[in-house]
Protein backbone atom coordinates (compact mmCIF):
# COMPACT_ATOMS: atom_id res chain seq x y z
CA UNK A 1 0.00 0.00 0.00
CA UNK A 2 1.29 3.34 -0.73
CA UNK A 3 1.51 6.34 1.06
CA UNK A 4 -1.76 7.66 1.85
CA UNK A 5 -2.96 11.49 0.25
CA UNK A 6 -4.86 13.76 2.51
CA UNK A 7 -6.58 16.99 2.02
CA UNK A 8 -8.89 18.28 -0.49
CA UNK A 9 -6.67 20.01 -3.00
CA UNK A 10 -4.71 16.78 -2.55
CA UNK A 11 -7.06 14.70 -3.16
CA UNK A 12 -9.16 16.57 -5.82
CA UNK A 13 -5.98 16.87 -7.92
CA UNK A 14 -5.07 13.22 -7.21
CA UNK A 15 -8.59 12.39 -8.27
CA UNK A 16 -8.37 14.50 -11.74
CA UNK A 17 -4.90 13.22 -12.85
CA UNK A 18 -4.67 9.66 -11.36
CA UNK A 19 -8.02 7.71 -10.01
CA UNK A 20 -6.58 4.50 -10.90
CA UNK A 21 -3.60 4.94 -8.26
CA UNK A 22 -6.41 4.98 -5.56
CA UNK A 23 -7.62 1.63 -3.37
CA UNK A 24 -10.58 3.54 -1.80
CA UNK A 25 -11.25 7.18 -0.85
CA UNK A 26 -11.81 7.78 3.22
CA UNK A 27 -14.02 10.14 4.37
CA UNK A 28 -15.27 11.62 7.63
CA UNK A 29 -18.27 10.74 8.63
CA UNK A 30 -20.84 13.91 8.63
CA UNK A 31 -18.92 15.88 6.53
CA UNK A 32 -21.58 16.84 3.82
CA UNK A 33 -20.45 20.19 2.89
CA UNK A 34 -20.20 21.68 -0.94
CA UNK A 35 -16.50 20.43 -1.17
CA UNK A 36 -16.58 17.28 -0.04
CA UNK A 37 -19.65 16.93 -2.31
CA UNK A 38 -17.88 17.54 -5.56
CA UNK A 39 -15.31 15.06 -4.50
CA UNK A 40 -17.66 12.23 -3.77
CA UNK A 41 -18.92 12.92 -6.97
CA UNK A 42 -15.51 13.08 -8.90
CA UNK A 43 -14.72 9.72 -6.87
CA UNK A 44 -18.20 8.13 -7.59
CA UNK A 45 -17.26 9.58 -11.71
CA UNK A 46 -13.95 7.55 -11.25
CA UNK A 47 -15.45 4.50 -9.87
CA UNK A 48 -12.93 4.73 -6.80
CA UNK A 49 -14.55 2.84 -3.71
CA UNK A 50 -15.68 5.50 -0.67
CA UNK A 51 -15.62 4.29 2.57
CA UNK A 52 -17.20 6.44 5.44
CA UNK A 53 -15.48 6.15 8.67
CA UNK A 54 -15.49 8.40 11.88
CA UNK A 55 -12.76 10.73 12.56
CA UNK A 56 -10.34 9.00 14.77
CA UNK A 57 -10.43 6.82 12.43
CA UNK A 58 -8.59 9.37 9.89
CA UNK A 59 -6.37 10.98 12.52
CA UNK A 60 -4.95 6.95 12.65
CA UNK A 61 -3.65 7.32 9.68
CA UNK A 62 -2.19 10.22 8.71
CA UNK A 63 -0.41 13.02 10.73
CA UNK A 64 -1.75 16.18 10.04
CA UNK A 65 -4.93 18.60 9.20
CA UNK A 66 -6.29 15.62 6.71
CA UNK A 67 -9.73 18.24 6.51
CA UNK A 68 -11.85 14.53 6.70
CA UNK A 69 -10.37 12.73 3.21
CA UNK A 70 -7.45 10.62 3.12
CA UNK A 71 -6.74 8.81 -0.17
CA UNK A 72 -5.34 4.85 -0.20
CA UNK A 73 -2.91 4.48 -2.59
CA UNK A 74 -1.74 0.96 -4.41
CA UNK A 75 1.65 2.06 -5.75
CA UNK A 76 1.96 5.09 -8.35
CA UNK A 77 2.36 9.05 -7.82
CA UNK A 78 2.50 8.13 -3.63
CA UNK A 79 5.41 6.20 -4.03
CA UNK A 80 8.06 8.43 -3.66
CA UNK A 81 11.02 9.41 -5.67
CA UNK A 82 11.11 5.83 -6.98
CA UNK A 83 7.96 6.86 -8.76
CA UNK A 84 9.27 10.00 -10.40
CA UNK A 85 10.61 10.16 -14.40
CA UNK A 86 12.95 9.46 -16.08
CA UNK A 87 16.36 11.12 -16.94
CA UNK A 88 15.39 10.40 -20.66
CA UNK A 89 11.42 11.05 -20.17
CA UNK A 90 12.55 14.83 -18.48
CA UNK A 91 15.07 15.56 -21.92
CA UNK A 92 11.88 14.26 -23.71
CA UNK A 93 9.37 16.66 -22.09
CA UNK A 94 11.57 19.63 -22.72
CA UNK A 95 12.38 19.49 -25.97
CA UNK A 96 8.74 18.95 -27.21
CA UNK A 97 7.66 22.12 -25.81
CA UNK A 98 6.28 25.32 -28.00
CA UNK A 99 8.28 27.74 -25.90
CA UNK A 100 11.34 28.42 -23.88
CA UNK A 101 11.11 26.39 -20.98
CA UNK A 102 11.20 27.48 -17.18
CA UNK A 103 12.70 25.13 -14.67
CA UNK A 104 12.97 25.12 -10.80
CA UNK A 105 15.87 23.26 -9.63
CA UNK A 106 15.82 22.97 -5.65
CA UNK A 107 19.18 21.08 -4.44
CA UNK A 108 18.55 19.63 -1.25
CA UNK A 109 15.66 21.28 0.37
CA UNK A 110 14.88 18.78 3.27
CA UNK A 111 12.31 20.41 5.39
CA UNK A 112 9.00 19.07 3.27
CA UNK A 113 6.99 21.79 4.03
CA UNK A 114 9.09 24.30 2.19
CA UNK A 115 9.35 21.48 -0.68
CA UNK A 116 5.48 21.39 -0.87
CA UNK A 117 5.38 25.65 -0.93
CA UNK A 118 7.96 25.62 -3.61
CA UNK A 119 6.09 23.29 -5.64
CA UNK A 120 2.63 25.37 -5.31
CA UNK A 121 5.11 28.49 -6.50
CA UNK A 122 6.10 26.27 -9.24
CA UNK A 123 2.75 25.16 -10.18
CA UNK A 124 1.32 28.69 -9.78
CA UNK A 125 4.14 30.32 -12.10
CA UNK A 126 3.71 27.76 -15.15
CA UNK A 127 6.87 25.53 -14.43
CA UNK A 128 7.88 23.21 -16.94
CA UNK A 129 9.83 20.92 -15.06
CA UNK A 130 10.81 20.62 -10.79
CA UNK A 131 14.27 19.15 -10.65
CA UNK A 132 15.36 17.49 -7.26
CA UNK A 133 18.54 15.26 -6.29
CA UNK A 134 17.20 12.20 -5.31
CA UNK A 135 19.73 11.99 -2.17
CA UNK A 136 19.73 14.60 0.60
CA UNK A 137 16.52 15.88 -0.07
CA UNK A 138 13.10 15.83 1.12
CA UNK A 139 10.65 13.62 -1.00
CA UNK A 140 7.48 13.85 -1.76
CA UNK A 141 5.75 12.96 1.10
CA UNK A 142 1.79 12.92 2.36
CA UNK A 143 2.72 15.99 3.92
CA UNK A 144 4.93 18.09 1.10
CA UNK A 145 1.21 16.78 -1.14
CA UNK A 146 -0.77 18.52 1.77
CA UNK A 147 1.46 21.42 1.83
CA UNK A 148 1.82 21.90 -2.16
CA UNK A 149 -2.22 21.55 -2.14
CA UNK A 150 -2.23 19.66 -5.67
CA UNK A 151 0.78 20.63 -7.47
CA UNK A 152 2.82 17.58 -6.35
CA UNK A 153 0.30 15.88 -8.73
CA UNK A 154 0.38 18.54 -11.55
CA UNK A 155 3.98 19.55 -11.74
CA UNK A 156 6.45 17.93 -13.58
CA UNK A 157 9.09 16.66 -10.90
CA UNK A 158 11.95 14.74 -11.77
CA UNK A 159 14.37 12.97 -8.82
CA UNK A 160 17.94 13.72 -9.95
CA UNK A 161 20.46 10.43 -9.52
CA UNK A 162 23.11 12.51 -10.41
CA UNK A 163 22.21 16.48 -10.31
CA UNK A 164 25.56 17.47 -12.02
CA UNK A 165 24.99 15.58 -14.54
CA UNK A 166 21.62 17.00 -14.97
CA UNK A 167 22.27 20.11 -14.71
CA UNK A 168 25.00 19.98 -17.61
CA UNK A 169 22.37 18.15 -19.54
CA UNK A 170 20.26 21.14 -19.26
CA UNK A 171 23.11 23.16 -20.67
CA UNK A 172 24.01 21.18 -23.44
CA UNK A 173 20.11 21.69 -24.50
CA UNK A 174 20.68 25.67 -24.46
CA UNK A 175 18.74 26.13 -21.31
CA UNK A 176 20.66 28.72 -18.91
CA UNK A 177 21.40 28.22 -15.37
CA UNK A 178 20.72 30.78 -12.72
CA UNK A 179 21.63 29.86 -9.20
CA UNK A 180 20.49 32.05 -6.31
CA UNK A 181 23.39 32.83 -4.30
CA UNK A 182 23.45 36.06 -1.28
CA UNK A 183 26.61 36.90 -2.16
CA UNK A 184 26.58 37.36 -5.88
CA UNK A 185 27.44 40.52 -7.06
CA UNK A 186 24.21 40.60 -9.62
CA UNK A 187 21.36 41.01 -9.00
CA UNK A 188 17.80 38.87 -10.04
CA UNK A 189 16.23 41.53 -11.32
CA UNK A 190 19.37 42.87 -14.01
CA UNK A 191 18.65 39.46 -15.45
CA UNK A 192 17.14 38.29 -18.81
CA UNK A 193 14.77 35.22 -17.67
CA UNK A 194 12.52 35.35 -21.32
CA UNK A 195 14.99 32.58 -22.56
CA UNK A 196 15.26 29.20 -21.72
CA UNK A 197 16.14 29.23 -18.14
CA UNK A 198 16.98 26.95 -14.91
CA UNK A 199 16.86 28.41 -11.32
CA UNK A 200 18.37 26.88 -9.12
CA UNK A 201 18.21 27.33 -5.41
CA UNK A 202 19.73 25.79 -2.56
CA UNK A 203 19.05 24.53 0.76
CA UNK A 204 17.42 26.02 3.56
CA UNK A 205 20.89 26.34 5.44
CA UNK A 206 23.93 25.96 3.71
CA UNK A 207 22.74 27.17 0.09
CA UNK A 208 23.86 25.48 -3.20
CA UNK A 209 26.13 22.99 -2.88
CA UNK A 210 29.92 23.57 -4.76
CA UNK A 211 29.38 21.46 -7.54
CA UNK A 212 26.02 22.68 -8.14
CA UNK A 213 27.73 26.73 -8.09
CA UNK A 214 29.84 25.53 -10.39
CA UNK A 215 27.66 24.38 -12.96
CA UNK A 216 25.64 27.87 -13.33
CA UNK A 217 26.03 29.93 -15.75
CA UNK A 218 25.47 33.02 -13.49
CA UNK A 219 24.82 33.71 -9.38
CA UNK A 220 22.12 36.15 -8.78
CA UNK A 221 21.13 37.28 -5.28
CA UNK A 222 17.58 38.75 -4.66
CA UNK A 223 18.42 42.68 -3.03
CA UNK A 224 17.56 42.85 0.73
CA UNK A 225 16.63 46.19 1.81
CA UNK A 226 15.65 45.26 5.82
CA UNK A 227 17.72 44.12 8.62
CA UNK A 228 17.62 40.07 7.63
CA UNK A 229 20.23 38.69 5.53
CA UNK A 230 18.27 36.01 3.78
CA UNK A 231 14.56 34.55 2.95
CA UNK A 232 13.13 31.46 3.79
CA UNK A 233 14.44 29.19 0.50
CA UNK A 234 10.11 28.44 -0.37
CA UNK A 235 9.69 32.37 -0.38
CA UNK A 236 12.73 33.31 -2.60
CA UNK A 237 11.87 30.45 -4.36
CA UNK A 238 7.90 32.23 -5.23
CA UNK A 239 10.32 35.45 -5.84
CA UNK A 240 12.70 33.90 -8.13
CA UNK A 241 9.85 32.51 -10.41
CA UNK A 242 7.31 35.14 -10.30
CA UNK A 243 10.43 37.38 -11.99
CA UNK A 244 10.77 35.34 -14.73
CA UNK A 245 6.56 35.32 -15.01
CA UNK A 246 6.72 39.12 -14.80
CA UNK A 247 9.65 39.40 -18.03
CA UNK A 248 8.03 36.54 -20.29
CA UNK A 249 4.48 38.53 -19.80
CA UNK A 250 5.98 41.91 -20.84
CA UNK A 251 8.24 40.40 -23.92
CA UNK A 252 6.72 41.55 -27.21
Amino acid sequence: MGEPVYGIHAVEALLARDPGSIVRLQVQRGREDRRVAALLAAAEGAGVAIHRVPRSALDRLVQGRHQGVVAELAGGPAEGDNALPREADLWAHLEALDHPPLVLVLDGVTDPHNLGACLRSADAAGVDAVILPKDKSASVTPVVRKVACGAAETVPLHAATNLARVLKGLKERGIWLYGAAGEAENSLYAEDLTGPAALVLGSEGAGLRRLTREHCDFLVHLPMAGAVSSLNVSVATGVCLFEAVRQRASRP
